[in-house]
């Protein structure tokens, strides 16, 4: 798991494997989680960072809420 964290945009991207892009589905207007051609999630997007972001409904939370924390990013139930 990695991610690429733009300040500029105030977002990032949490990228869960190297698996092809096939489609995406927006949980709402901050996040979108993407998906390989199996069915399983590649890569998460979170927009509006520096607001905190919500990880509710999202795959690995654990792992994502590391991450975040790490980058000093506010996360909220």
């Amino acid at each position: 798991m990695r991610a690429e964290h733009d300040k500029q945009a105030d977002a990032i991207y949490i990228y869960l494997t190297d698996k092809p892009y096939a489609y995406g589905n927006g949980l709402d207007d901050t996040r979108r989680i993407d998906y390989s051609s199996d069915g399983s999630p590649r890569g998460i997007e979170l927009l509006c960072v520096s607001q905190g972001v919500d990880l509710k409904d999202l795959p690995f939370r654990s792992e994502i809420e590391k991450l975040l924390s790490k980058k000093k990013i506010k996360i909220y139930a």
